[in-house]
């Protein structure tokens, strides 16, 4: 098989599962992609500061305002007094917390079913693949936590991440 037929086919299978991650994640969470990532992203690390989930959102602090404002008027977010007094930690509220719950479900899922269709070696071989990837692409801090922002980190906990040990020693 040539390397563009390789590309192309791995571009296709990559914007195929983006799609039905995104159908499925925007649904659990009754919102556009942003909504999810940041409920997952404030989920495993509670207290986020807005520049802190800024950056793992990509998007302005304009924008990220504007998004904590409707997540927060959902009920699904509750911002607090940050560290220094001036900043502010984002923290999830129950109703935030059954968001995320329904949004790392939908997203195994459909993970799940796209993994079925290999066999069980395949599938040991297509992790190993994939970790080297992940590994390889992996520029810095900041781009990590934006790679991770849908992470089930109870599935691959920080101390065997390949994005996290990609970024351990900058």
């Amino acid at each position: 098989m040539s390397d563009a037929r390789t590309a192309n086919l791995l571009g296709a299978a990559v914007t195929a599962l983006n799609d039905a991650l995104e159908a499925a994640t925007t649904s659990a969470a009754e919102h556009g992609a942003a909504f999810p990532a940041a409920l997952v992203s404030v989920h495993w690390a509670p207290g986020l500061s807005i520049e802190r989930l800024r950056r793992i959102l990509g998007l302005s602090h304009s924008g990220t305002v504007r998004l904590l404002d409707r997540l927060e008027h959902e009920g699904a977010v509750e911002r607090k007094a940050g560290r220094d007094g001036r900043s502010v930690a984002v923290h999830l509220t129950l109703q935030g917390r059954r968001h995320v719950r329904a949004i790392l479900n939908r997203r195994r899922s459909v993970m799940g079913s796209a993994l079925e269709l290999l066999a069980p070696a395949e599938q040991d071989q297509l992790g190993h693949l994939v970790e080297k990837l992940l590994a390889g692409l992996t520029r810095d801090r900041e781009h990590s936590d934006h790679i991770c922002r849908l992470c089930d980190e109870a599935a691959c906990p920080l101390a065997e991440c390949p994005v996290e040990a990609a970024v351990q020693g900058e």
